[in-house]
């Protein structure tokens, strides 16, 4: 049953993997098999990914991509399909946010978060899926959107309308490419510690939030491992178009 979830022989394309979910989930990818395209802005916090997995056996390699600009997702998959390959499995995992009230919210702040968020998960994802289909290739898409694209939180309107029009693209997504045995699917994560929100979580008010939920802690980053493994190996052949939301029971807490 492990060689279910074995990546061996496969291209994984990670983007905004310089630091939080995208750094470690990188890692996961590479302790599993997989030949792993470490992508983000910050070139000097890719290289000390690129170390540490390679320092753990893994084969890896660092572009730069910005995913707001079409012309740098380009040479970036140029760049891996030389070294690597392929790219065969899309994580789509760079995002931004903009946390200030719904009337406060200007054309330039929405414009920055869906550019990003949203845009920059078709984009990324469109051209890996379009040399997929010239190659006649299989591949898998994981696009990691959030609970806040399933619920909603306060000062955080542009950042979760992204992140829940990123769960309806996963679908329309997974319908037409099926056909050319892509599958696409999304993981939605609850809050999980990392070095954005960690100091939030220490404070009184963080740790009276958390006690509102069933819970009652944030993730760990491994407990994501699974998830993420289950929907890019062949472990999850048949499953297609559906958001995986790993948040502790958060959505079914009792209001």
């Amino acid at each position: 049953m492990q060689d279910l979830f074995d990546l061996t022989g496969k291209t994984a394309l990670v983007t905004g993997a310089s630091s939080g979910l995208g750094n470690h989930f990188a890692k996961t990818l590479a302790k599993a098999g997989a030949k792993v395209v470490v992508a983000a802005r910050r070139r000097d916090k890719l290289d000390e990914l690129v170390r540490e997995i390679t320092d753990a056996g893994g084969e890896v390699m660092a572009v730069t991509m910005d995913v707001t600009n079409m012309d740098s997702i380009r040479a970036a998959y140029d760049t891996a399909e030389k070294q690597l390959g392929l790219v065969d499995i899309i994580l789509n995992n760079a995002g931004v946010a903009d946390p200030i009230p719904f009337l406060e919210i200007d054309e330039d702040s929405w414009d920055f978060i869906m550019d990003a968020n949203l845009k920059g998960v078709m984009r990324v994802a469109q051209e890996g899926c379009k040399r997929l289909v010239a190659a006649n290739k299989p591949g898998v898409v994981i696009n990691i959107s959030s609970l806040l694209g399933l619920a909603f939180q306060t000062l955080q309107t542009s950042y979760a309308t992204s992140k829940a029009a990123v769960i309806h693209m996963t679908r329309c997504m997974a319908s037409e490419l099926m056909r050319y045995n892509i599958r696409v699917n999304s993981i939605a994560p609850g809050y999980f510690k990392t070095e954005i929100n960690a100091a939030f979580f220490e404070t009184e008010r963080g740790k009276a939030y958390l006690k509102t939920i069933p819970s009652r802690r944030l993730g760990r980053v491994d407990e994501l491992d699974g998830p993420l493994l289950l929907l890019a190996s062949e472990a999850s052949s048949f499953i297609n178009g559906t958001t995986l939301v790993v948040d502790g029971g958060h959505m079914v807490k009792s209001f």
